[in-house]
């Protein structure tokens, strides 16, 4: 079994509450889980989780602020790039930007 380390730099950087990064980490397994409940065949369906996914990330952005914390540059790079790690992990060649196309941060 292979053990990735979702949202890394994030757990590393003390400017994350660590209760808040897990509850993003919970999003990202939650999305594996889905994927492969659904087993999508096509990127458009692919994408629909994602975006699920991206939409809940979104709601926990205001979390965030509320203790003094954003979502900002290393969040949003890590943030994609571990979709992006889910999404070739499935066998997809996702268009980064798409995977995440609902974001606000």
């Amino acid at each position: 079994m292979i053990v990735y380390p979702f949202l890394k730099e994030m757990y590393e950087d003390v400017c994350f509450p660590n209760h808040l990064v897990d509850k993003g980490k919970h999003i990202l397994i939650e999305l594996c889980f889905n994927i492969e409940a659904e087993k999508p065949k096509m990127l458009e369906t692919l994408y629909t989780l994602t975006h699920k996914a991206t939409d809940k990330f979104n709601d926990l952005q205001e979390t965030f602020e509320a203790n003094e914390s954003e979502v900002e540059t290393v969040a949003r790079e890590c943030i994609a790039m571990d979709v992006e790690t889910i999404a070739k992990a499935y066998r997809f060649d996702a268009d980064a930007e798409a995977l995440i196309a609902r974001r606000a941060w």
